[in-house]
This record gives C-alpha cells, sequence and structure tokens, in this order.
C-alpha cells in the first residue's frame, strides 16, 4: 500500500497502527523491450483437404516422389526426432498428435483410414497443417528511456 509521502505502509498485525517501510527501489533510465504474444489458430476442421495438393507444389512434388523424406520433415516441424517415422505406426501417431494440438475434428478411426489408405495425400495434408497453424506473429516493442 501506498501513503501519501510516496512511502509503503503495511499494515501492524493488530490493525491498529501502521508502520512505514523506506523504498528501496526505485524506476531507472534505460531501455525496457517487451514481447508480446504468439498467436496460434485451434479448432475446427482440417485447414485443406486431402485433395487440396495444388495449393502448395513443393509439398505435392515430394508427396508424389519421396514421401518418406516429407515424413522425415514432418516429424522434425512436430518437434519430434527425425528418426521416428522409421518407427512402425509413428505417422499415424503424428496425425492423431496433429489433430489434439491443434483441436482438429475427426476420429482415431478416420486418422487410421487416412494414414495407411492415403498415405502419400496425408502427409501432405498434414505438412500443409503445420505450415498454416504454426505461422506466428512475434512482435518486439523496446521503450528508451532518456534523463533530461
Amino acid at each position: 500500500m501506498d501513503s501519501p509521502g510516496g512511502k509503503d505502509v503495511e499494515a501492524n498485525p493488530t490493525g491498529s497502527a501502521t508502520m512505514e517501510l523506506p523504498v528501496l527501489t526505485q524506476p531507472g533510465l534505460g531501455e525496457t523491450t517487451t514481447t508480446v504474444t504468439t498467436i496460434t489458430q485451434t479448432g475446427g476442421d482440417w485447414s485443406s483437404g486431402l485433395l487440396d495438393v495444388c495449393g502448395d507444389t513443393s509439398t505435392c512434388l515430394m508427396g508424389a516422389f519421396v514421401p518418406c523424406c516429407l515424413d522425415l520433415s514432418l516429424a522434425h516441424q512436430y518437434g519430434e526426432c527425425v528418426c521416428l517415422p522409421l518407427l512402425p505406426g509413428s505417422t499415424f501417431a503424428m496425425r492423431v498428435g496433429i489433430r489434439e494440438r491443434f483441436k482438429i475434428r475427426g476420429s482415431v478411426c478416420e486418422d487410421w483410414t487416412t494414414v495407411y489408405c492415403c498415405y502419400p495425400l496425408a502427409l501432405c495434408q498434414m505438412i500443409r497443417e503445420m505450415k498454416k497453424r504454426l505461422k506466428t506473429q512475434i512482435y518486439t516493442v523496446s521503450t528508451l528511456l532518456e534523463s533530461s
């Protein structure tokens, strides 16, 4: 609590009298840096359909010709070890994880069917989703205080 004299006031445990405490620190001059929030979209459906391959040509070509490399890239973007795709069922697990992380509607059965029946298309869709949902906006604001 502040008193009119600019000193902190603390109530006595009995509540009858107050005790003045000296101010130990004063605001200083210098540079202050503030980082503002990162925004991530969550909820809804997949941002692109399973067959929407024309929106991202490089991902489409990788999915068509070297899906294993696309799977390694997906594991890296997902935040896992790039060796994860070498484990059986890992792509299915990442799809379920992406759906859960971003609160995308669907079921484990749909995820399994998509990964095991349309593996290259599922990889492309997952990469597109990670790219879209992980676009972050970080703003840095600097304020310089000078003495007069």
